[in-house]
């Protein structure tokens, strides 16, 4: 008997472990902004887009002060929201990389689509930049081509609205769904 539940451990598909990265961008006229992504490990390549995330954050500054924050829960339909980030290279991928506007977090290229009271990120052709209630924040710019790394963490505190919720299979019977 133990070597029969020994086996089916054994053969039960491993969890993918979840990756972590934090990041610190710093924009120019004392701009800041600090985030986190969360991915699954298992992915058969490199390359992490939106789709991928379960867990995501930004919160910007300037002068140590707080100008706005944006999560993943956040999103809706018309959110402009297009993330390309390189896990082997631990960087978000920028202008000339090979991707047209790789970062648009809750803002379009012409940085007035974050929401009133909202807060963006963009990279595009023109500059790296902030979005705060809906309007472009020239002061922030900095060049589109300059690195913007991510460094991978055991852990980060995520606030909740930061992480889509995991599925409950408790639930499952509930909502129509019998185990198998």
């Amino acid at each position: 008997m133990r070597g029969a539940i020994l086996g089916l451990i054994l053969a039960a598909p491993a969890m993918a472990e979840p990756m972590t990265y934090s990041f610190v961008w710093k924009g120019a006229g004392g701009y800041e902004m600090r985030g986190a992504l969360r991915f699954e490990a298992n992915r058969a390549d490199w390359l992490v887009r939106e789709t991928d995330l379960s867990c995501f954050v930004i919160e910007g500054s300037l002068e140590g002060a707080p100008v706005g924050r944006w999560a993943l829960t956040q999103l809706e339909v018309d959110t402009t929201w297009r993330l390309h980030f390189d896990a082997e290279a631990g960087a978000f991928l920028v202008e000339g990389d090979g991707v047209w506007m790789p970062q648009a977090w809750n803002m379009d290229g012409a940085g007035m689509n974050c929401g009133a009271d909202g807060f963006g990120f963009n990279i595009g052709n023109a500059a790296q930049d902030l979005c705060v209630d809906n309007t472009l924040i020239v002061e922030s710019q900095v060049d589109p081509f300059r690195p913007f790394p991510a460094l991978p963490v055991d852990s980060y505190d995520f606030p909740d609205d930061a992480c889509y919720a995991p599925p409950l299979l408790s639930q499952a019977g509930r909502l129509g769904h019998s185990p198998s």
